[in-house]
């Protein structure tokens, strides 16, 4: 199956990032290339232009490097995750970048593609990995998680009010031989939770999928260590472009850069600051961009899409 990812929010992205023609940029989560492909058709090689694309999914390294190759060795790919993003500048010799860019979105060939295991919809097996190189699957995480940290997965990451009882049906059922495949925990999940939440809007595994899916990967981990990082890598005036699609992961965002906006942390009756931390930039985006109608309607999964910009002060 071919690796796709409809880009959410394109236009604004590309717009809000500010790109110059000869600056170093880094799409951190390139996914099938469609932010990088923008982002590269708008530099220069000749005036320095470049664009460095991190993915933790080799699969879509390999289909963005197909994508991008019109551009040369102006685009560098490399397969880590954007956690490592510190790291991998250092050792390409980039101390600062004009601009970064994170989709935090789970690609279409990954919800599609049944093999990984990240859908309710179809018979696979519990994988979830983003990086299928990591050892940890969904499945092992169902099979054997204490009751009691299944429960606290489900209600801190995927905000499952049944949490406590779709963990106690998980244990009951995994007694008898281990729970494999998607569908057999989907049924699990619809048979312990009431009747009338099955009928309701969303389908009552998305929640617990998302769940294992962010346990799996260390989503929101890996996102909260690296927002000062990436903050840190910016050139004075560059920008910092997240996109997010649940409330979770946008939460982190929305903390992160107003810490580095107002980075005070004195008891609010003190009259004057006497901390000495000093603002990092300001936020771009007062509130997230979310995708129009025109979008919503050629693309229903950008509806959860929201985008939040941060730029680095021009004396940082």
């Amino acid at each position: 199956m071919e690796f796709s990812h409809v880009p959410v929010l394109l236009r604004e992205t590309i717009r809000l990032l500010n790109i110059r023609s000869d600056g170093i940029y880094l799409d951190a989560t390139v996914g099938g290339g469609g932010h990088s492909f923008e982002i590269a058709s708008r530099l220069n090689a000749g005036e320095g232009g470049r664009l460095i694309c991190l993915d933790q999914d080799r699969e879509a390294v390999e289909a963005a490097a197909k994508r991008l190759e019109p551009f040369g060795g102006m685009v560098t790919l490399i397969h880590d995750n954007f956690g490592n993003m510190g790291k991998q500048m250092s050792g390409l010799g980039i101390s600062a970048l004009d601009g970064i860019l994170m989709d935090l979105g789970v690609s279409s060939f990954q919800l599609d593609y049944a093999e990984r295991g990240f859908s309710y919809l179809d018979s696979a097996p519990l994988d979830m990995r983003m990086n299928r190189e990591n050892p940890l699957t969904a499945k092992e995480i169902v099979n054997t998680y204490e009751k009691e940290e299944l429960e606290r997965i489900f209600r801190e990451y995927g905000e499952e009010r049944f949490a406590g009882r779709i963990a106690g049906e998980i244990v009951k059922r995994r007694s008898g031989k281990p729970v494999t495949d998607t569908i057999e925990l989907r049924d699990i999940v619809e048979e312990a939770i009431p009747g009338r939440v099955r009928r309701s809007e969303h389908h009552p595994a998305k929640r617990v999928f998302q769940a294992l899916r962010i346990e799996v990967n260390n989503e929101l981990g890996i996102l909260t260590d690296v927002l000062d990082e990436a903050v840190e890598l910016l050139k004075p005036g560059g920008r910092l472009a997240i996109i997010t699609f649940h409330s979770l992961e946008d939460r982190i965002v929305k903390q992160g850069m107003k810490r580095n906006e107002l980075p005070c942390i004195c008891p609010k009756e003190f009259p004057v600051c006497t901390c000495g931390r000093v603002s990092r930039g300001k936020v771009v985006t007062r509130k997230p961009v979310t995708a129009g109608e025109e979008e919503l309607n050629s693309n229903p999964r950008s509806r959860s899409a929201k985008l939040r910009v941060f730029e680095k002060n021009g004396n940082s």
